[in-house]
């Protein structure tokens, strides 16, 4: 009857509950029962200086990065909204107005790619890779598999793509690629429960731990989803829940700090929250969740637009760079760099050239806010329009 009792309490515990309902300072103690103690020395397969110099490198002044990594149907979603069909001609079109883009380098300095564009190549027979390698611009390459249903979980999700993923990396290295992204999601509206974010932190932990071991610096990113009508204080607050989290999985997996990028989101008020802040205010809530949560040790933190205007992310970012920060913070957008661009090409080859311009105005404006120094002074309209879509998928 005991044991009875005690499951029926269990079972009454909301699934959107934290780990255990305890802090994560109350974790069970390792001291109560005596044990031998092995500390194990981190190779990353032999790549630590190599790791190492690629995240400086991407995390270099004035640069960031250009997300383009969306998959076939998202970006058919992109090319659809300009009246285009989804087809492999059409993305490939799109995503060589964009790599191949002149002076891009100046403010670029990796740039996220989907499988399929990894090994494509222009009209003119060069691969996309050596385009970027030309412009001093590191290859990047997304990982993950999407996302899936998590089994037990208040209608959250999680990341799949471990199975086969070193292998995959090892091909990917040897493609020229030299980064590479997992993206997961956590949801505010949806608890976040203490499942979603152990699963969300276990997975980036171990694709962390196998890109490294396969010569890939690894952008970690656990998307905490604008979602949701709450305050700016209740993400902070998931926030640091999910990045102590995070932290506690990729030191237990050995990865090397040094050779790892984070992709964050902002720390914002919900998108339907009744009251908008101000850049100044999202960023010293944010700056406070990095300095609580995040070792100096890490090179940079490159952010995620996650839906807000080009403008709103640019001034955001130009915020948080107002004083010095332990780490390089800068950005990896992709809607807060394509949008304009996209609408401006149309599908037309007669609109290449000034498309291509407009994307240089959105990276020099980036660049501008990673160096504390943009002015939103003379943005056109279109770049002040908010890209939120709720439940947004890649």
């Amino acid at each position: 009857m005991a044991a009875c009792a005690s499951l029926a309490k269990l079972n009454v515990l909301s699934s959107s509950q934290w780990i255990g309902q305890q802090p994560f300072s109350q974790r069970p103690s390792r001291l109560s029962s005596p044990r031998r103690v092995s500390f194990a020395i981190r190779a990353a397969g032999g790549y630590s200086d190599e790791l190492v110099q690629t995240a400086k490198s991407i995390a270099s002044p004035g640069r960031g990065i250009l997300a383009i990594d969306e998959s076939n149907a998202t970006c058919g979603k992109r090319l659809a909204s300009i009246g285009l069909d989804n087809t492999e001609t059409n993305r490939q079109a799109y995503r060589q107005l964009l790599l191949t883009t002149p002076g891009l380098g100046e403010y670029i300095s990796g740039a996220i790619l989907f499988e399929e564009t990894l090994y494509q190549s222009t009209t003119d027979g060069k691969n996309f890779v050596d385009c970027l390698k030309e412009k001093h611009i590191l290859p990047g390459i997304k990982v993950d598999k999407g996302l899936v249903p998590l089994p037990g979980s208040n209608n959250e999700s999680w990341c799949q793509g471990l199975d086969g993923l070193a292998s995959r990396s090892a091909e990917y290295y040897k493609q020229g690629a030299r980064f590479a992204k997992w993206r997961t999601v956590v949801s505010i509206p949806c608890g976040p429960s203490a499942l979603a974010v152990k699963e969300a932190a276990w997975g980036l932990a171990r694709y962390a731990s196998i890109s490294q071991d396969n010569g890939l610096v690894p952008i970690v990113e656990p998307e905490i989803l604008l979602d949701g009508d709450h305050p700016i204080e209740r993400t902070l607050e998931v926030a640091e829940k999910v990045w102590s989290e995070v932290f506690f999985y990729l030191a237990e997996n050995n990865v090397l700090f040094e050779g790892i990028l984070l992709k964050p989101s902002m720390v914002t008020p919900g998108a339907e929250h009744k009251d908008k802040a101000s850049p100044e205010t999202i960023a010293k809530y944010t700056l406070t969740m990095l300095q609580r949560r995040v070792p100096p040790a890490v090179p940079g933190i490159m952010f995620l637009s996650g839906g807000q205007s080009e403008v709103e992310a640019t001034l955001n970012l130009n915020a948080m760079n107002q004083s010095p920060n332990p780490w390089h913070v800068s950005f990896s957008y992709a809607r807060a760099l394509q949008n304009t661009v996209l609408k401006t090409w149309k599908g037309l080859p007669e609109n290449i050239e000034v498309a291509q311009k407009s994307l240089l105005v959105r990276a020099k404006a980036n660049s501008l806010a990673q160096l504390g120094k943009y002015s939103a002074e003379g943005e056109g309209e279109e770049a002040k329009k908010g890209m939120f879509v709720k439940g947004y998928t890649y």
